[in-house]
């Protein structure tokens, strides 16, 4: 039998203390005895990883207390315990806010499923942004708002149900992304680490849960890396397309939290200066609606 304990077992939400249990069970696998300065006797392990008990002497705390902890039990654990924690399994600082939002959550359903609503100023500066091409994303990855180039270079969104708009369906469902992103392993990464993290912020999010759900049941690939557990922000990097229209590109960016709704970021994208990134991205911006309709052929028709 299949057990996936961290699945949701409905669409009301998902299972904060199951996340809690699997997340620390997970971060503490991923370390060896010798990498936090433990002696290793060579003798076999059963399980990879520290040891509850190795941990638990590592950040001060009796292993009862870890062990209940681990189980899922994080009612009344203090900041200064988290820390402590978070120190021994060497965590990041996203892994360490999430870890504080699974153990200490904040009630946060009644903006979890509010409308989203993207800024009118807002879109117009999108518009504004001729050659540069930047879309709004809000929660559960939702693709809210974009601009001309943003249309161009990824699809006219435009032409898809809004229900589709969303970048963890188009990656993992919609087969012609791969085709898209030439290291499309990293980019699927990218989704499921975002939606760990929202996951941990807003576990009565049933949208959330079951987009999660349906991910789980229809794709393999989202199940095998959703069960990581693994969590990160990305603020700016690099990714590499394969344009239907100009070829491969290689394009910076930029994310920007809004301040008066951090669900909210904006992405802007931009070629190194005189790359043929750059040129293409001029090219297609010269194109203009002409290049937006021919890039919805593949893969921005949704589906």
């Amino acid at each position: 039998m299949d057990e996936r304990p961290d699945l949701p077992q409905d669409a009301g939400g998902l299972d904060r203390r199951a996340e809690l249990s699997e997340f620390l069970r997970t971060r503490r696998a991923r370390l060896r005895p010798e990498d936090v300065g433990l002696a290793h006797y060579g003798r076999q392990r059963r399980v990879p990883g520290l040891r509850r008990e190795e941990l638990a002497q590592l950040a001060g705390v009796s292993v009862a207390y870890y062990t209940r902890l681990e189980q899922g039990n994080g009612r009344n654990v203090s900041a200064e315990i988290l820390d402590s924690i978070a120190r021994a399994l060497r965590l990041t600082d996203a892994e360490h806010a999430h870890l504080t939002h699974l153990a200490k959550p904040k009630h946060k359903k009644k903006q979890a499923v509010r409308t989203q609503q993207v800024r009118s100023g807002l879109r117009q500066l999108l518009d504004t942004m001729d050659e540069v091409p930047a879309y709004v994303v809000g929660r559960r990855s939702e693709v809210l708002a974009w601009n001309r180039m943003a249309a161009a270079v990824f699809g006219d969104w435009s032409r898809v149900p809004a229900q589709e708009r969303n970048w963890a369906r188009m990656v993992f469902l919609n087969p012609e992304y791969r085709d898209l992103y030439i290291d499309w392993e990293q980019k699927a990464i990218d989704v499921v680490c975002g939606l760990r993290m929202e996951a941990g912020c807003y576990p009565d999010d049933p949208r959330l849960s079951a987009l999660v759900g349906e991910l789980s049941v229809k794709s393999e690939d989202f199940r095998r890396l959703w069960a990581t557990h693994d969590v990160k922000e990305k603020s700016h990097g690099v990714k590499r397309l394969r344009h239907p229209l100009v070829g491969e590109l290689a394009l910076h960016y930029q994310s920007f939290r809004l301040a008066d709704d951090t669900d909210q970021a904006m992405m802007l994208y931009h070629a190194e200066p005189g790359s043929p990134s750059a040129e293409a991205l001029r090219l297609l911006a010269s194109w203009g609606a002409d290049a937006t309709r021919a890039g919805t052929a593949s893969p921005h028709t949704g589906g």
